[in-house]
Protein backbone atom coordinates (compact mmCIF):
# COMPACT_ATOMS: atom_id res chain seq x y z
CA UNK A 1 0.00 0.00 0.00
CA UNK A 2 2.81 2.42 0.84
CA UNK A 3 4.28 2.39 -2.67
CA UNK A 4 0.84 2.89 -4.24
CA UNK A 5 0.17 5.86 -1.99
CA UNK A 6 3.60 7.31 -2.67
CA UNK A 7 3.03 7.13 -6.42
CA UNK A 8 -0.43 8.65 -6.06
CA UNK A 9 0.94 11.65 -4.17
CA UNK A 10 3.65 12.11 -6.77
CA UNK A 11 0.94 12.12 -9.44
CA UNK A 12 -1.05 14.74 -7.51
CA UNK A 13 2.01 16.98 -7.18
CA UNK A 14 2.59 16.72 -10.92
CA UNK A 15 -1.11 17.26 -11.73
CA UNK A 16 -1.27 20.59 -9.87
CA UNK A 17 1.69 21.87 -11.88
CA UNK A 18 4.55 21.34 -9.44
CA UNK A 19 7.83 19.57 -9.97
CA UNK A 20 8.06 16.44 -7.76
CA UNK A 21 11.83 16.53 -8.20
CA UNK A 22 12.14 20.00 -6.64
CA UNK A 23 14.23 19.88 -3.46
CA UNK A 24 11.38 20.80 -1.12
CA UNK A 25 9.07 18.19 -2.64
CA UNK A 26 11.53 15.39 -3.24
CA UNK A 27 10.53 13.35 -0.17
CA UNK A 28 6.97 14.67 0.10
CA UNK A 29 5.27 11.67 -1.56
CA UNK A 30 7.00 9.32 0.88
CA UNK A 31 6.12 11.45 3.91
CA UNK A 32 2.53 11.97 2.77
CA UNK A 33 2.08 8.24 2.17
CA UNK A 34 3.34 7.48 5.67
CA UNK A 35 0.99 10.07 7.13
CA UNK A 36 -1.99 8.72 5.20
CA UNK A 37 -1.27 5.19 6.40
CA UNK A 38 -1.35 6.45 9.98
CA UNK A 39 -4.47 8.58 9.49
CA UNK A 40 -6.38 5.61 8.07
CA UNK A 41 -5.06 2.87 10.36
CA UNK A 42 -8.57 2.39 11.75
CA UNK A 43 -9.36 0.30 8.67
CA UNK A 44 -6.77 -2.21 9.82
CA UNK A 45 -7.89 -2.44 13.46
CA UNK A 46 -10.66 -4.43 15.12
CA UNK A 47 -12.74 -3.74 18.22
CA UNK A 48 -11.44 -6.91 19.86
CA UNK A 49 -7.85 -5.91 19.24
CA UNK A 50 -8.05 -2.39 20.63
CA UNK A 51 -10.10 -3.25 23.74
CA UNK A 52 -7.81 -6.21 24.48
CA UNK A 53 -10.22 -7.91 26.92
CA UNK A 54 -10.18 -4.88 29.24
CA UNK A 55 -13.78 -5.49 30.31
CA UNK A 56 -14.17 -6.09 34.04
CA UNK A 57 -16.97 -7.40 36.24
CA UNK A 58 -18.49 -4.66 38.38
CA UNK A 59 -21.51 -3.96 40.56
CA UNK A 60 -21.58 -0.36 39.33
CA UNK A 61 -24.90 0.54 37.74
CA UNK A 62 -24.75 4.35 37.75
CA UNK A 63 -23.81 6.49 34.79
CA UNK A 64 -20.16 6.61 33.77
CA UNK A 65 -19.09 9.65 31.74
CA UNK A 66 -15.84 10.10 29.83
CA UNK A 67 -15.48 13.63 28.46
CA UNK A 68 -13.29 15.60 26.08
CA UNK A 69 -11.75 12.74 24.15
CA UNK A 70 -9.86 14.51 21.38
CA UNK A 71 -10.47 13.26 17.86
CA UNK A 72 -8.94 13.89 14.46
CA UNK A 73 -10.58 12.50 11.36
CA UNK A 74 -10.91 13.10 7.62
CA UNK A 75 -14.07 14.10 5.78
CA UNK A 76 -14.87 11.39 3.24
CA UNK A 77 -16.24 13.95 0.79
CA UNK A 78 -13.14 16.16 0.43
CA UNK A 79 -10.42 14.27 2.34
CA UNK A 80 -9.92 17.31 4.54
CA UNK A 81 -9.53 17.08 8.32
CA UNK A 82 -12.16 17.64 10.96
CA UNK A 83 -11.15 17.91 14.59
CA UNK A 84 -13.01 18.04 17.86
CA UNK A 85 -13.95 16.20 21.01
CA UNK A 86 -16.14 13.29 21.99
CA UNK A 87 -18.17 12.72 25.17
CA UNK A 88 -19.23 9.16 26.01
CA UNK A 89 -21.57 8.00 28.77
CA UNK A 90 -22.89 4.54 29.55
CA UNK A 91 -24.79 2.70 32.25
CA UNK A 92 -22.96 -0.52 33.17
CA UNK A 93 -24.79 -3.81 33.19
CA UNK A 94 -22.42 -5.96 35.26
CA UNK A 95 -19.31 -4.91 33.31
CA UNK A 96 -17.13 -1.82 32.94
CA UNK A 97 -14.60 -0.99 30.25
CA UNK A 98 -11.03 0.16 30.95
CA UNK A 99 -10.86 3.93 30.74
CA UNK A 100 -8.25 4.22 27.99
CA UNK A 101 -10.28 1.94 25.73
CA UNK A 102 -12.87 4.64 25.13
CA UNK A 103 -10.17 6.80 23.55
CA UNK A 104 -8.97 3.85 21.50
CA UNK A 105 -12.50 3.20 20.23
CA UNK A 106 -12.84 6.85 19.21
CA UNK A 107 -9.47 6.75 17.44
CA UNK A 108 -10.21 3.53 15.58
CA UNK A 109 -13.31 4.95 13.95
CA UNK A 110 -11.92 8.48 13.57
CA UNK A 111 -8.87 7.22 11.68
CA UNK A 112 -10.94 6.40 8.63
CA UNK A 113 -12.64 8.49 5.96
CA UNK A 114 -15.76 9.63 7.79
CA UNK A 115 -18.77 11.82 8.13
CA UNK A 116 -19.40 12.99 11.67
CA UNK A 117 -22.91 11.52 11.84
CA UNK A 118 -21.61 8.05 11.04
CA UNK A 119 -18.63 8.40 13.35
CA UNK A 120 -20.88 9.22 16.31
CA UNK A 121 -23.11 6.23 15.61
CA UNK A 122 -20.19 3.82 15.22
CA UNK A 123 -18.66 4.89 18.53
CA UNK A 124 -21.96 4.45 20.37
CA UNK A 125 -22.64 1.00 18.88
CA UNK A 126 -19.09 -0.16 19.66
CA UNK A 127 -19.36 0.87 23.33
CA UNK A 128 -22.73 -0.86 23.55
CA UNK A 129 -21.32 -4.03 21.98
CA UNK A 130 -18.23 -4.23 24.16
CA UNK A 131 -19.83 -3.37 27.51
CA UNK A 132 -23.34 -4.79 27.12
CA UNK A 133 -24.47 -1.53 28.71
CA UNK A 134 -28.16 -0.82 29.34
CA UNK A 135 -27.67 2.55 27.73
CA UNK A 136 -25.06 4.56 25.81
CA UNK A 137 -24.91 8.25 24.93
CA UNK A 138 -22.33 9.84 22.64
CA UNK A 139 -21.88 13.48 21.65
CA UNK A 140 -19.28 14.66 19.13
CA UNK A 141 -18.40 18.33 18.56
CA UNK A 142 -16.11 19.16 15.65
CA UNK A 143 -14.86 21.84 13.28
CA UNK A 144 -14.58 20.86 9.62
CA UNK A 145 -11.83 22.14 7.36
CA UNK A 146 -14.05 21.47 4.33
CA UNK A 147 -16.22 24.38 5.53
CA UNK A 148 -13.31 26.55 6.68
CA UNK A 149 -10.65 26.19 3.96
CA UNK A 150 -12.92 25.98 0.91
CA UNK A 151 -16.53 26.40 -0.17
CA UNK A 152 -18.39 28.75 2.18
CA UNK A 153 -15.21 29.40 4.23
CA UNK A 154 -17.00 29.86 7.56
CA UNK A 155 -14.30 29.98 10.22
CA UNK A 156 -16.54 29.87 13.28
CA UNK A 157 -18.85 27.06 12.22
CA UNK A 158 -18.97 23.81 14.16
CA UNK A 159 -21.08 20.68 14.13
CA UNK A 160 -22.50 18.67 17.01
CA UNK A 161 -23.99 15.20 16.69
CA UNK A 162 -25.47 12.86 19.27
CA UNK A 163 -26.53 9.24 19.42
CA UNK A 164 -28.58 7.83 22.30
CA UNK A 165 -29.04 4.07 22.72
CA UNK A 166 -31.00 2.00 25.23
CA UNK A 167 -31.94 3.89 28.39
CA UNK A 168 -30.52 7.11 27.00
CA UNK A 169 -33.09 7.04 24.21
CA UNK A 170 -36.01 5.56 26.16
CA UNK A 171 -35.70 7.48 29.43
CA UNK A 172 -35.73 11.31 29.30
CA UNK A 173 -34.35 11.50 32.86
CA UNK A 174 -31.26 9.48 31.92
CA UNK A 175 -30.72 11.53 28.78
CA UNK A 176 -31.15 14.78 30.72
CA UNK A 177 -28.67 13.65 33.40
CA UNK A 178 -26.10 13.05 30.66
CA UNK A 179 -26.66 16.47 29.10
CA UNK A 180 -26.67 18.24 32.45
CA UNK A 181 -23.37 16.63 33.46
CA UNK A 182 -21.79 17.87 30.25
CA UNK A 183 -23.38 21.30 30.69
CA UNK A 184 -22.01 21.59 34.22
CA UNK A 185 -18.52 20.72 33.00
CA UNK A 186 -18.74 23.17 30.10
CA UNK A 187 -19.84 25.89 32.53
CA UNK A 188 -16.67 25.26 34.50
CA UNK A 189 -14.57 25.49 31.33
CA UNK A 190 -16.25 28.74 30.33
CA UNK A 191 -15.61 30.12 33.80
CA UNK A 192 -11.95 29.21 33.42
CA UNK A 193 -12.00 30.75 29.91
CA UNK A 194 -10.89 27.58 28.15
CA UNK A 195 -13.92 27.06 25.88
CA UNK A 196 -16.17 29.08 23.58
CA UNK A 197 -19.47 29.99 25.35
CA UNK A 198 -21.39 29.12 22.16
CA UNK A 199 -20.74 25.43 22.86
CA UNK A 200 -23.18 25.67 25.78
CA UNK A 201 -26.15 26.10 23.45
CA UNK A 202 -26.02 22.43 22.48
CA UNK A 203 -26.78 21.29 26.03
CA UNK A 204 -29.38 23.95 26.87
Amino acid sequence: MHNELKQSYENIITAVGEDPNREGLLDTPKRAAKAMEYLTQGYRQTLEEITNNAVFTSDADDMVLVQDIELYSMCEHHLLPFTGRCHIAYIPNGKVLGLSKFARIVDMFARRFQIQEQLTHQIAKAVEEVTGATGVGVIVEAKHMCMMMRGVEKQNSSMRTSVMLGNFRADPKTRNEFLQLIKAYLSFLIYSKSIDPHVMSFCS
